[in-house]
């Protein structure tokens, strides 16, 4: 029996049978196979990448427990910050500057020439506005004969070693200051204590004899070893009364003068001091 081409004819039309193509039906499944294998491999590789991705995450998210949980060291803690070096003192006190007065109270140390061009250097005295100008000068040894009999005693018992005198005038009112030098600081308070009656009063030098007997202000005072006097009044030979204010303001100023030339000669021996301190 063989199997060949039939042909049904009926009245609702007609129905073509033949042979199935056995090689285009192989063809299609073998495409199909294909395509199911590639979405496995793809399902597949996305699927992987969404562990990876789990993965990835879930170390970034949880590594520092993690790593604590399976011993893994945990970074390092760092101060806040930098530790710096704790800065270091030298225990040992520069000395004190010098005392001025240090080297005025005591011969030893009281060492400058001592004149009156030393002591009284300028030739006009000026205190506020007022200006004077420098008469005589002298420097002694015997002090008693620089000041008058009431005076030398409190001079002279107490250890004097020098007198030096200046004089100064200003419109007819002449002032002389006599500095009495001894060697400590206490025999000069001592002498200032003991002081009565005045030192004696030095004309030359354009300025006449005053206060020689005549009524005149006196002052005392000290300073270190120094104890000074000053005698101030009238170069016509007026005499100074209680109520007169001219020869007051003098005695005031040269005393004043001589108090500041006193405390100069103990800072620049200071000054001296210390320079050679720090040499």
């Amino acid at each position: 029996m063989s199997f060949g081409h039939r042909d049904f004819s009926g009245p609702g039309g007609s129905f073509d049978s033949s042979t199935p193509d056995w090689g285009a039906m192989a063809d299609r499944t073998a495409a199909r196979n294909r395509r199911r294998k590639l979405l496995l491999i793809g399902g597949g590789a996305a699927a992987t990448a969404i562990v990876g991705t789990i993965v990835a995450l879930g170390v970034v998210n949880g590594g520092n427990a993690e790593g604590r949980q399976q011993g893994l060291p945990a970074p390092e803690t760092l101060p806040s910050e930098p530790q710096q070096p704790e800065p270091s003192f030298s225990e040992v006190s520069p000395p004190p500057p010098p005392d001025p007065r240090d080297f005025i109270s005591d011969a030893d140390k009281d060492t400058a020439p001592l004149t009156a061009t030393t002591l009284f250097p300028d030739t006009r005295m000026t205190m506020a506005s007022r200006a004077y100008g420098k008469g005589a000068t002298d420097s002694v040894t015997n002090c008693a004969s620089a000041a008058s009999g009431r005076l030398a005693p409190a001079l002279t018992e107490n250890g004097c070693d020098q007198v030096i005198r200046a004089t100064y005038e200003r419109d007819g009112v002449a002032v002389t200051v006599g500095v009495a030098v001894f060697g400590t600081e206490a025999q000069a308070a001592k002498a200032k204590e003991d002081a009565s009656g005045n030192i004696r009063s030095l004309p030359g030098d354009g300025v006449p004899v005053f206060c020689r007997a005549t009524a005149c202000r006196l002052t005392a005072n000290s300073i270190g070893r120094y104890a000074y006097f000053t005698v101030a009044g009238y170069t016509s030979g007026k005499d100074v009364t209680t109520a007169d204010t001219r020869a007051r303001q003098a005695g005031k100023d040269v005393a004043d003068y001589t108090f500041n030339s006193i405390v100069n000669r103990g800072e620049a021996q200071a000054a001296k001091a210390a320079t050679a301190q720090a040499g």
